[in-house]
């Protein structure tokens, strides 16, 4: 692995993989998002599961829906509610844009990744289509095919066969 792609994979915090296998993702958008001590905490720790989240606008601000948060085990504060809803921090513009992406049949907007930048605690958000069972079969089907080939040509370069 290279220094780069061991410094991301430091960075991240949790991934949606459910949310790569069931939609295509139109679009990416980092964001901010408003966690309180103990949540921040718990995110450090890597105690996140972005499985079955998804973000909602209400009154033009954008909220997390069903993003789960363990409780940090040193926190005093017993109303702590993992499922909370979290507010996002978006330009005007950029709420907008989603709202309108919302308005069409199909599309949903889903947390992908959050992950730590600098000191800060980013949020990627994707617009989302979902995809039909045949669907996700054919990109399992050529991811296989492309890690094949991968495999084949890898091994015929150490084989020292490159003709």
């Amino acid at each position: 692995m290279t220094k780069k792609a061991e410094k991301l994979a430091d960075n991240l915090i949790a991934k949606n993989k459910k949310a790569y296998h069931d939609y295509e993702i139109i679009d990416k958008l980092e964001t901010g998002i408003m966690l309180n001590g103990p949540e921040v905490k718990s995110c450090r720790a890597h105690q996140v599961n972005l499985k079955g989240s998804y973000i909602s606008i209400l009154k033009e601000e954008a909220f997390t829906e069903g993003i789960h948060i363990s409780t940090y085990a040193h926190s005093r504060r017993e109303d702590f509610m993992e499922t909370r809803r979290r507010k996002i921090l978006l330009h005007k513009k950029e709420i907008n844009r989603l709202e309108i992406h919302t308005k069409e049949k199909g599309i949903a907007i889903i947390p992908l990744e959050l992950y730590l930048k600098g000191s800060l605690i980013k949020l990627l958000i994707g617009v989302c289509r979902g995809r039909k069972l045949y669907d996700k079969r054919s990109v399992l089907k050529k991811r296989d095919i492309s890690r094949e080939i991968d495999r084949a040509v890898a091994k015929r370069v150490r084989s020292g066969n490159d003709r």
